[in-house]
């Protein structure tokens, strides 16, 4: 029986190289997407069962092209992480439009097309899960998150519509909110270094969303607010 495929968009030294391993190390083939194929690359081989693609998430044609090439090269997909989620943080006054199209695109329009490349098969098979990586803006604006706020906002709706509309197939879609700083990789290890502690930890986010990929049908998880315990909110 082939392993099932987990597919991460925004695969980057912290959150999404701790979700490779993660998802490696329990059985996954790992499917690894991003700009940068040389980092990929070197991730994959340290994976094992993994497959570097080169995907830009504002490029809607290079979604779709990674995608048809995961399904015949690794196999359907049975989980969709979708971590892309970079942007501009700046004030409505030096905001451009060039800054609010990317963040859109990155945040909201890349998940919209890669959801839609995997849901067809999920619903086929009456299983599947989609976690996307979301953030406290989703849920309210800043001074300096003028274009930001509004992708990471439209993401989440974009997200809890994806969550209705496919629950009833059988299909798991979370959210999940990280409320802080997220550090740097650190190799499944905790730290007591108190500076350390005040970030959220790649690794630790990872076994959450090991988990919510595992939960049973009775008890989804959809939002899920992730934060170190000195976080202020």
């Amino acid at each position: 029986m082939n392993k099932p495929v987990c597919v991460i968009v925004g695969v980057g030294p912290g959150n999404g190289a701790a979700f490779a391993h993660k998802f490696g190390a329990n059985g996954y083939q790992v499917a690894l997407l991003s700009r940068n194929m040389e980092y990929l690359n070197s991730l994959a081989n340290e994976i094992g069962d993994a497959k570097a693609y080169r995907c830009d998430a504002t490029n809607t044609n290079q979604i779709k092209a990674a995608f048809k090439t995961i399904n015949a090269e690794m196999g359907v997909v049975e989980l969709l992480i979708y971590n892309a989620g970079s942007g501009v943080f700046v004030n409505i006054d030096d905001t451009t439009i060039d800054d609010f199209e990317r963040s859109w695109r990155i945040n909201t329009l890349g998940l919209l097309v890669a959801a839609q490349q995997v849901l067809p098969d999920m619903r086929r098979s009456g299983t599947g899960t989609i976690i996307v990586t979301g953030a406290t803006a989703s849920l309210r604006g800043n001074v300096h998150t003028a274009p930001f706020a509004p992708a990471k906002a439209a993401q989440r709706s974009l997200a809890q519509s994806i969550a209705k509309h496919a629950g009833p197939d059988g299909i798991h879609v979370a959210y999940v909110i990280l409320d802080g700083s997220v550090g740097p990789a650190l190799g499944g290890k905790h730290v007591a270094d108190s500076a350390d502690n005040e970030l959220l930890h790649p690794n630790d986010i990872a076994d959450t969303y090991y988990h919510l990929s595992q939960q049973k049908k009775s008890a989804w998880t959809f939002e899920l607010d992730l934060r170190p315990y000195v976080e202020k909110w």
